[in-house]
């Protein structure tokens, strides 16, 4: 059993030295600025890490510039967000208090992709799984923007991703299909100049708990606990970078989006509440209620936006009943749940399509809220 155990561990240390040194020769090949996508999840964090090495390992005779991207959808679970937010700040004090070239930065979508402004504002039905508008506005294209600038600048870059060939027999097939250089690089189908690594692709996720528990606290500061708690209430799984629509929509098992009704019921989200965090109960009942009213067809239009017959987006009565209930969730919560220029870009929606009356304004108002003073710069 002994000789076993060594065996297993000394296969283990095998690999990480491999994928290092598949790391070290990559960044040393050439100039090309590297671009981490980065979930908070455990599979990106990896990377991030096993990067963060590597760059620290190389500081004084390397300096090729580093980009750490997260999404943020500005409907992730509080808990996530906050964590997030956290983690960029971590990794930006430290990488100039050391003079390392890493910067982090958040993608998020534009007041006209965010889901509030979609939902609330145009109507649109929460996500299914057969019309998923929320991963195309809010993660897709906020993410492409981003590594899109960074090619603007440079010319192209090299994307790292930490999804890997053990999370789905799905993915597995559609990684091993691709024409992979010596160097493990393949380009992105969607972004021109954009050369894809996958450095953990064949990690198994005992190897990536094993390394992060080894390794903890991570290079630039904090800690991996929270993360750890994170996986440990919402029973496992995480909302994976998306890149294309291809890519699994978060929810069930996932934490991701609080807002999230491609699945029956968030799992996550109640774990996360049996687990302690009975305050986010509001979230949970204003998502549940979102499920339930778009399955009722007299809360939507007869006539679609093309002037078609069929499901059209829900009816005024009800985009005004879901900014009411909106902002009752965010006073329940205690937490800022949609900003005063969502509110601002969803009366001027209403106004073109059906309310002369300010009504977004008047709601906001009942909850002290006065949107409509950034239109004229007032703080």
């Amino acid at each position: 059993m002994l000789n076993k155990l060594l065996n297993i561990s000394d296969k283990r240390s095998l690999h990480i030295e491999l994928t290092k040194d598949l790391l070290q020769s990559n960044y040393l090949a050439d100039s090309r600025p590297w671009v981490v996508a980065y979930s908070g999840g455990k599979d990106s964090t990896l990377v991030l890490q096993l990067v963060y090495e590597l760059v620290y390992s190389l500081q004084s005779t390397h300096k090729k510039p580093i980009f750490v991207i997260a999404s943020d959808t500005k409907v992730e679970a509080p808990n996530v967000e906050t964590y997030l937010d956290q983690r960029i700040t971590e990794i930006n004090l430290h990488a100039s208090a050391n003079d390392l070239p890493i910067h982090a930065e958040l993608a998020q979508p534009t007041v006209e992709q965010s889901f509030w402004f979609n939902l609330i504002g145009k109507g649109y039905p929460p996500p299914t799984r057969w019309f998923r508008w929320c991963t195309s506005k809010m993660k897709i294209k906020p993410m492409q923007a981003a590594i899109e600038n960074v090619i603007t600048r440079y010319g192209s870059v090299i994307l790292l991703l930490g999804t890997r060939m053990s999370e789905s027999s799905q993915r597995s097939k559609s990684m091993s299909k691709r024409e992979l250089s010596s160097r493990k690089l393949n380009p992105h189908h969607e972004i021109a100049n954009a050369l894809v690594l996958s450095p953990i692709s064949d990690w198994s996720s005992d190897d990536v708990w094993e390394y992060l528990f080894t390794n903890n606290p991570p290079p630039w500061g904090g800690s991996h606990d929270f993360m750890l708690n994170l996986y440990r209430q919402a029973n496992g799984g995480e909302c994976p970078v998306v890149m294309d629509l291809n890519t699994p929509s978060c929810g069930g098992s996932r934490f991701g989006c609080w807002t999230c009704t491609v699945v029956r019921a968030d799992k996550s989200m109640e774990s996360f509440i049996e687990n302690g965090e009975e305050w986010m109960k509001p979230l949970n009942d204003y998502r549940n209620w979102l499920k339930v009213i778009r399955e009722d067809d007299s809360q939507r239009s007869a006539v679609r936006r093309n002037g078609a017959d069929g499901h059209g987006p829900f009816i005024a009565s009800t985009r005004k009943e879901m900014l009411y209930r909106l902002l009752m969730t965010e006073k329940l919560v205690n937490q800022s749940l949609i900003s005063d220029v969502e509110i601002v870009e969803i009366q001027k929606q209403w106004t073109e399509d059906f309310d002369i009356m300010d009504s977004a304004y008047t709601i906001a108002e009942e909850f002290g809220r006065e949107p409509w003073k950034i239109l004229h710069n007032i703080s």
